[in-house]
């Protein structure tokens, strides 16, 4: 059996290619192999390869730039998705692309659903949104959030960063939602691949947080693995007091009760995955 596996520098992707079940052959395919903006040669690589499935972490990730780079946001978040269905209606096999918790409002009172309303506030939301629709009824599509790994761009490694350089951090208190370490979410995008159950799911970790909560967790962790020398003064702000280009949802946490039941497992909490994550990361130097 053979899988396509975009972005395979980033995140998501290379814990794809780590989890790689035995009997499948993964194809890694970063910029230089594929670019995502160009849907013809998503079509050529389709053809040529003609994978058992697709699976499809990459994204444009970048939520502020999205607001002056829309035609780029959603050539790789809307077109692309829609690129790879129409070429695997015609091959044969399955899509399996990651959405966002961007694509809700974020004025839900409880945690949403697959099948609540897409509301997307800013060009990337209503990008993924998109990419959603393009990939049609036969793809699994995986919405998740605030996701992290070790040597990866991430809120974790800034907060490190900035926690090493400065006595004083100002942290969004009221935005919430849930962490996702990368390697519990490939664990669950080749769970739903192999169960062969297309559809809308959700994936994040157990527990949810503010930024503010995710940062103090990330000081005290990272002081008690030797990562920090000394914890910062961490203070909670309001969302306008930081302003941004692009809105992000006030509350996104996404409700996994269906993806859970399908797989037969639970999600770990994000405190827990965040330590492994921490861990790794003091083995990378």
């Amino acid at each position: 059996m053979k899988a396509l596996v975009t972005g395979v520098n980033g995140q998501v992707g290379s814990a794809l290619l780590r989890t790689c079940p035995e009997g499948w052959t993964c194809v890694a395919l970063d910029r230089a192999a594929l670019d995502l903006t160009d849907t013809d040669a998503i079509a050529r690589i389709v053809e040529a390869e003609r994978p058992d499935l697709v699976l499809n972490p990459a994204a444009y990730t970048a939520v502020d730039r999205a607001e002056s780079e829309q035609d780029l946001a959603y050539a790789i978040n809307a077109r692309a998705p829609g690129a790879f269905a129409k070429a695997l209606a015609k091959t044969g096999g399955r899509l399996v692309t990651v959405s966002t918790d961007f694509v809700f409002d974020g004025t839900s009172g409880r945690g949403y659903q697959p099948g609540d309303a897409r509301n997307p506030q800013s060009t990337y939301g209503a990008s993924k949104a998109e990419g959603e629709m393009a990939a049609g009824d036969d793809a699994i599509i995986v919405r998740t959030s605030w996701v992290y790994a070790a040597g990866g761009a991430n809120f974790v490694r800034t907060m490190l960063r900035l926690m090493r350089e400065r006595d004083e951090l100002r942290v969004v208190a009221d935005q919430i939602g849930s962490p996702t370490w990368a390697t519990g979410l490939a664990h669950t995008l080749w769970g739903l691949a192999l169960a062969e159950k297309p559809g809308i799911w959700h994936h994040r970790d157990a527990g949810v947080a503010s930024w503010y909560d995710f940062a103090v967790a990330i000081a005290e962790e990272a002081a008690a693995l030797g990562l920090l020398a000394r914890i910062p003064r961490i203070i909670p702000i309001a969302t306008t007091d930081y302003p941004t280009p692009a809105t992000r949802p006030a509350f996104s946490v996404l409700d996994v009760s269906a993806t859970r039941a399908l797989l037969g497992d639970e999600a770990v909490h994000w405190r827990a995955n965040l330590r492994t994550m921490l861990e790794e990361e003091k083995a990378l130097g």
